[in-house]
């Protein structure tokens, strides 16, 4: 092979074997815009190689499902009143970790056209974002950077930014995971598909000009590992905002017109994709004419047109007769727009460029790219048990209280999260900072309820029951606060799935997601996987995200999670009395933090994290709750002050805790728990409903005017430790 075409391939992340294998699906060598067409969609990011065959195990559905995983740009459930939910999480990791700013920036610009391209109002989003152990000068211009861009495009387009997390670990470092989440609404006979219909259909492009920004960004970038010299900022996408914002308003309004026939956004891999897949799902061809495309740049060839990933761009298909109407509906809100194709009977791609035939390749071939499965292999780890220090005096654990609640990934996030305008169309009724967020929907008077969650210690030391705890703990943010989970959609961030262990992670992953979404009745509709997220010091650790959408009728109170009142009385669900031994800092944040290590995961008993959700539900619908809120990461300890700091009350244990398990209580993280707090009129009616469906249960405290008090003998000044937890990430967030 020479030097030259050595080059093209790499560029395009294609191997030698697919290479030859294109030439002998089209019978001839492919010119070098062909090339690129094939490139880019036979690409990781585009055509899902290794991950497409385990994501077949997603088989589960159910009646309220209206649109599936991987038929359309996204999943949509149905929410009552004729209405449905569109909803999708989708990541720009390389991106951000080249550029920052607009690497978030049009994260959040992609996520919200594919949820318009369903037909869908975009009301919501969130993020889940993963950085370096803020020990690298450059972690702290990513953190920077990627908080910059989510707010500054985020802020502008009119859609709240209503929740998300944000975790801190080593494995990140140089390679940040950026997931933006996006919720939309619409009418069950308004959803839009992304498909060009019959043949004489006309293609019209809309929204920005084609520039060379982002050109190799879907194969070159974000199907290879991120080494230095193979990271260019031309690959990362230039976002504008304004732009977006008024292509939302002219999508919508067009797909009224008759006539309208499909949408589909411009992402990855710019015009290919995005005629190819429309015209593959209504098993016709396309004719593009280059020559009509509007370009930033005149000189532009024709392989740059057609990777081009360009930001704010549509592809609107339509029948002729309404083509006029429709350019100047755009035209109306100052958006260009033009005709670029047309559809034919015949399933082939052909492009023009002056005037010239620059292009033919036949559709079915280049949508099939070739699949790969790697024989897993489990990684080999040597466990070495953690000795900790089990004799702190009372001055010792209140300074290690002190200094866990304040660590980068305890901290408060509002530094973060005050930067993003989270009230923006007036519907966010669950503000950031509690167990899920919560949107009203106006037409039922309605909330929907959003959750983000992923645990990638847990997923490092078992890939199977990490992300089986993950799914438990995102429903269950939802179910905490009233909320019926309905659906699940996710994004599978792991490292070079050609290496054994790598794929072994990622099998088990989506094997355990499977699992979980069948038992608790969420079905996967949607989602994006992210893989080669890798820098020459090796891979992230394992990182699936769950993000679930569950709704709360109009009749069920809204509570939150912070405490409610003083003298309010305080349980915790799913557990009968503390006696954690040391066992349960197995995995978590504790023995990570103060020790450096990871020695397993707690267990899950599914049936009980089931029941302990369906009786929390119960009792906010029957009013006997003040607040709730998932005990999980940093556990009780955790728990109970971030409820404290939301509310700026305290909170005393009136139940004696054993000094020599007062560590593990304190710090352990066992699953299928929640902390909740009740006015004391409602002692005895939760007690029934706890006893009657036979689910443990516990009484531990009472809410307080200040401080945290433990045993008599501990006396946490919360106004002090509060100062110190809002503040923290303060001096990296600017």
């Amino acid at each position: 092979m020479n030097k030259e075409l050595e080059k093209k391939l790499y560029d395009l992340a294609l191997k030698e074997s697919e290479y030859n294998l294109i030439i002998d699906k089209i019978d001839r060598i492919p010119n070098d815009l062909e090339l690129g067409l094939f490139g880019s969609l036979w690409s990781e990011h585009c055509g899902y190689q290794h991950s497409k065959p385990l994501l077949k195990k997603f088989k589960y559905t159910n009646s309220n499902i209206l649109v599936g995983a991987g038929s359309q740009n996204a999943g949509a459930v149905d929410i009552g009143g004729g209405l449905a939910a569109v909803f999708k999480i989708e990541s720009h990791n390389h991106p951000s970790a080249v550029e920052p700013v607009q690497g978030a920036a049009t994260g959040i610009g992609g996520i919200v056209r594919d949820i318009l391209a369903m037909g869908a109002r975009p009301i919501a989003l969130m993020n889940s974002l993963r950085f370096g152990d803020l020990s690298l000068n450059n972690d702290i211009h990513i953190f920077n950077g990627v908080v910059s861009g989510i707010s500054e495009y985020g802020n502008c387009i009119g859609i709240p930014n209503v929740g998300g997390e944000i975790i801190f670990d080593q494995s990140y470092n140089n390679n940040p995971l950026v997931n933006a989440f996006c919720l939309g609404i619409v009418k069950h006979d308004e959803i839009v598909e992304a498909k060009v219909g019959e043949s004489s259909n006309i293609l019209i492009l809309a929204g920005s000009r084609t520039g060379k920004d982002g050109i190799h960004g879907a194969s070159g970038l974000a199907s290879q590992t991120l080494e230095e010299e193979s990271t260019s900022k031309s690959t990362v996408q230039v976002g504008d905002p304004f732009i977006e914002k008024l292509l939302i308003e002219a999508c919508l309004e067009t797909i009224n017109i008759e006539g309208f026939v499909g949408l589909q956004d411009l992402g990855a891999a710019g015009l290919t994709s995005s005629t190819i897949e429309a015209a593959d799902r209504s098993k016709k061809g396309i004719e593009i004419n280059l020559d009509n495309v509007q370009l930033r740049d005149s000189s532009m060839s024709p392989y740059e047109i057609m990777l081009s990933e360009s930001q704010e761009r549509m592809l609107i298909i339509c029948k002729p007769e309404c083509e006029s109407k429709i350019i100047e509906i755009f035209n109306k809100w100052d958006i260009e727009a033009n005709q670029i194709g047309k559809v034919i009977n015949e399933q082939i791609i052909r492009i023009f460029h002056k005037d010239q035939k620059v292009a033919e390749l036949p559709i079915k071939p280049l949508v099939e790219c070739p699949t790969y499965t790697v024989k897993p292999k489990a990684p080999k780890t040597t466990i070495q048990e953690t000795k900790y220090n089990k004799n702190l005096t009372n001055n010792q654990l209140i300074n290690q209280i002190n200094e866990f609640i304040t660590n980068n990934n305890l901290c408060s996030r509002k530094p973060v999260f005050q930067r993003y305008d989270h009230q923006v169309q007036n519907n966010t009724v669950i503000l950031p900072g509690h167990s899920s967020a919560g949107i009203r929907i106006k037409e039922t008077n309605d909330t929907l309820l959003l959750s983000t969650d992923g645990n990638s210690r847990y997923c490092s030391y078992d890939p199977y029951y990490g992300t089986i705890i993950s799914v438990a703990e995102s429903c269950r943010n939802i179910s905490t606060l009233g909320g019926k989970p309905l659906a699940i959609t996710n994004c599978l961030n792991f490292g070079n799935p050609e290496k054994p262990e790598i794929y072994y992670q990622l099998d088990l992953a989506t094997s355990a997601l499977a699992d979980a979404s069948k038992f608790f009745e969420t079905p996967v509709i949607s989602g994006n996987v992210s893989l080669y997220n890798e820098t020459p010091n090796g891979s992230i650790k394992p990182t699936p995200i769950i993000s679930t959408l569950g709704k709360i009728d109009g009749n069920t109170p809204i509570i939150k999670s912070g405490f409610a009142n003083k003298g309010d009385i305080v349980g915790i669900i799913g557990v009968s009395k503390l006696d954690l031994t040391y066992a349960a800092l197995k995995g978590s944040e504790y023995e990570n933090f103060f020790y450096n290590n990871i020695t397993g995961i707690p267990t899950i008993d599914l049936d009980l994290e089931k029941n302990v959700q369906n009786i929390n539900r119960k009792l906010v619908k029957n009013k006997f709750l003040k607040s709730a809120n998932d005990c999980s990461d940093g556990g009780l300890i955790t728990t109970l002050l971030e409820k404290c700091f939301i509310s700026n009350l305290g909170f005393e244990f009136t139940t004696t805790l054993p000094e020599e398990k007062l560590i593990p209580i304190l710090f352990g993280e066992c699953n299928s728990r929640i902390v909740i707090s009740a006015d004391r009129d409602n002692k005895i009616s939760i007690e029934k409903e706890l006893n009657k469906e036979n689910i443990p249960f516990l009484w531990i405290g009472k809410v307080t005017n200040k401080n945290l008090k433990i045993n008599n003998e501990i006396n946490i000044n919360l106004t002090e430790l509060k100062s110190k937890w809002s503040a923290k990430l303060n001096h990296i967030s600017h």
